[in-house]
């Protein structure tokens, strides 16, 4: 019996994690890249109401809860100078690609290290009301336990630097 359990031990806490690990670096957990991301009336994608991965500062036009409602990015000046600005801060963060930049909208993939999950991040440029609306959600799981809005901070801390 207690060969047994010295197996299973072995099996759940090494062997296992090993074969997850490969599975994330094989492109597993990276899932499909959405296809009705971008802007639609000067909106980003809504964010997924019954699920807490995924967040936008323009969470609050559509029923959602305060989590996920980020606020957005505020620049003085030029708007297009501020938006260059942003995409080559996102372009040179480690496991980005960035797949569509444009002068006023910025679509780039999120990548973990380890794992490889990948989340979809957008940025729009509004001049009108100047300001940057960004988006940030993770392609699989319900809960992103909070890395989507660290990530943004994050940006929003060297954007404002």
């Amino acid at each position: 019996m207690a060969k047994i359990i010295l197996k299973i031990s072995i099996l759940l806490f090494i062997i296992l994690p090993v074969v997850i690990i490969i599975a994330g670096q094989a492109g597993l957990f990276n899932g499909k890249r959405p296809t009705d991301l971008g802007l639609r009336d000067g909106k980003l994608k809504a964010p997924l109401a019954e699920s807490s991965n995924s967040i936008s500062s323009q969470a609050a036009l559509y029923p959602h809860s305060d989590y996920h409602i980020i606020a957005p990015l505020t620049y003085q000046g030029d708007g297009k100078a501020a938006f260059v600005k942003l995409t080559n801060i996102v372009r040179n963060i480690n496991n980005t690609t960035v797949i569509t930049a444009e002068p006023t909208y910025l679509y780039a993939e999120f990548q973990s290290r380890l794992m490889k999950f990948t989340d979809d991040v957008e940025f729009a440029l509004d001049e009108q009301a100047d300001v940057i609306n960004m988006r940030s959600a993770s392609r699989l799981g319900k809960n992103d336990f909070g890395t989507n809005r660290k990530r943004l901070e994050a940006i929003r801390a060297i954007f404002g630097s």
